[in-house]
């Protein structure tokens, strides 16, 4: 094997594990967006946990496909 190859797949794969860091932050600042819940009406806090929890599944499958690679 010879050092350009190796050097790609070091590369690859701090790649990929900084975009799949970058996948889960955003999916938590989506899920945290309107915490504030004084402000929130009852429907609007049943909505926001909801997001919250569909979130954390897509971060779960996420997690999933990636042990799946």
């Amino acid at each position: 094997m010879n050092i350009e190859r190796m050097i790609m797949m070091v590369g690859r794969m701090v790649m990929r594990r900084l975009l799949n860091r970058g996948v889960d932050a955003g999916i938590d600042m989506a899920a945290r967006r309107g915490e504030n819940r004084e402000e929130l009406t009852p429907e609007e806090r049943k909505r926001a946990k909801s997001a919250k929890m569909s979130a954390k599944r897509a971060k779960q499958g996420a997690r999933l496909v990636r042990r799946m690679r």
